[in-house]
């Protein structure tokens, strides 16, 4: 019998990992047994590409069957015309969060990024926006490139800049933008304090080979699916005008091929080392998280540590 855990402090769960690490199934099987065991448990996206409609097949987007199966939460709710803002993500995923804790129902959250997770997770404010400031430095990045902006926010703000990788035009401008704002980005950087106290983060982590093998081989079937025909429908449905959209891993590359940039095995190849350096980025600013408790992804009892750790959080809640 399910039962509603309402007088039990709830775990908050978050999946993270690099692409193609297996979080979206594990996070299914393990929900399932979850509720199989009187403990409902809803899956929240955090990754700020799979809100997209229409982005099936380069985002990996959760299948029907799976949607189906557990209950998903910011799936596929904005048009690809859209911009999704980091203050976007923070608000309806914390949302979600809060519906679920609400209803007696575990929030599993999976994704995304390492900004947009402590964004959500961590207690942090997030600075407001002046269009005409972000003008002016995006006309400097466009002119001298992400080094020299990078530069000058070491100059500026030398702890902002340890924390924001020298390629990283966007972050960059939007560091600058923070700055004149407000005098410092680095007030804005998460202090570590969870925003749900009952908070257990989850990494999964693969040797680089294997990781690097199953992204080539995520990209070879994204391809398969038909991914370029799916990126060709999204430019009809306006790709090319989302800030967001348009940007995305692999859409991207296939752009630039259809506009001739390159062919289609050079939109390919570059999808596959893309993602690939995307990955381990990832993984060196999670690494910087010691809160995160790591398993193995290719382990053949990984269901059954995750489920145990799940189990866990939620018999100290419910000694609180």
């Amino acid at each position: 019998m399910v039962r509603k855990d309402e007088d039990v402090n709830l775990p908050v769960i978050c999946l993270i990992g690099p692409t193609a690490s297996g979080k979206s199934g594990l996070a299914v099987r393990v929900c399932r047994r979850l509720y199989a065991e009187g403990h409902p448990a809803e899956i929240i996206n955090t990754d700020s590409m799979v809100v997209y409609r229409g982005m099936d097949i380069g985002t990996a987007t959760p299948t029907l069957c799976e949607q189906q199966t557990v209950v998903h939460h910011l799936v596929s709710i904005l048009d690809v015309t859209e911009p999704c803002s980091i203050v976007l993500m923070q608000t309806l995923a914390r949302d979600a969060v809060e519906d679920c804790l609400s209803r007696g129902v575990i929030p599993f959250l999976v994704g995304g990024s390492a900004l947009y997770t402590k964004a959500i997770l961590d207690e942090m404010s997030i600075p407001p926006t002046d269009p005409q400031v972000r003008a002016r430095w995006q006309e400097r990045l466009d002119a001298q490139g992400p080094h020299a902006l990078h530069d000058e926010l070491a100059r500026r703000d030398p702890k902002a800049a340890e924390s924001i990788l020298p390629g990283n035009g966007r972050r960059i401008v939007r560091a600058l933008e923070v700055i004149d704002l407000t005098g410092s980005f680095t007030a804005t950087i998460p202090d570590g304090t969870f925003h749900w106290p009952n908070t257990v983060q989850i990494g999964l982590e693969l040797p680089r080979q294997d990781m690097d093998q199953r992204i080539a081989e995520r990209v070879d079937q994204m391809w398969a699916d038909g991914f370029v025909d799916e990126v060709c429908s999204l430019v009809d449905a306006g790709l090319r005008g989302g800030l967001t959209a348009s940007r995305a891993l692999g859409y991207r590359q296939v752009l630039e091929y259809l506009d001739g940039e390159y062919d289609e095995d050079e939109a390919r190849r570059r999808t596959v080392t893309g993602t690939r350096r995307f990955a381990r980025k990832q993984l060196m600013w999670y690494r910087r998280d010691d809160r995160i408790e790591w398993f193995n992804a290719l382990s053949s009892d990984l269901d059954d540590c995750v489920m145990a750790r799940v189990l866990t959080a939620l018999s100290a809640g419910e000694e609180d």
